[in-house]
C-alpha cells in the first residue's frame, strides 16, 4: 500500500514551502521543501534530533551554534540536535532545500 502527498500550487503571497510530516502518511521522517526569496530564510531554533539540509538550488548561508557556512547546489549540511540553527537565502535566486528531520513529526522550538 502508498500513499500520495499532492503538489498543491501555492495561492498568491502563501508561502511555497511545502511542510510534510511522517505520522501523517504513517512513516518515520518529516521534512520541510523550501521555496525561498532572496533575503528569506528560517528563524534560529533547535530540535531534539539532528536536521539534515539537502541544497538543490541558489545559495545559503547555515549558522549553526556560533558557526557559519555557505552551502551551494548538491551540498549537505547537517546540524547536530539541541544545537541553535538557521538558514538564509543568500543568493540573487531563488532557494530550494530539503530540510530532512528524523522524526515522524516536526519538534522545533523557535528561539
Amino acid at each position: 500500500m502508498f500513499r500520495i502527498h499532492r503538489h498543491q500550487e501555492p495561492q498568491p503571497g502563501q508561502s511555497r514551502t511545502v511542510r510534510f510530516e511522517g505520522r501523517d502518511f504513517d512513516g518515520p521522517v518529516s521534512f520541510f521543501l523550501v521555496d525561498a526569496e532572496p533575503g528569506r530564510g528560517s528563524v534560529l531554533h533547535v530540535h531534539p534530533y539532528t536536521e539534515t539540509w539537502i541544497v538543490r538550488k541558489g545559495e545559503a548561508e547555515f549558522t549553526v551554534g556560533d558557526d557559519r557556512t555557505r552551502a551551494y547546489p548538491g551540498d549537505i549540511v547537517v546540524a547536530a540536535a539541541n544545537v541553535p540553527h538557521r538558514f538564509e537565502n543568500v543568493g540573487a535566486q531563488r532557494l530550494e532545500l530539503v530540510c530532512i528531520h528524523p522524526s515522524d513529526t516536526i519538534v522545533q522550538k523557535n528561539l
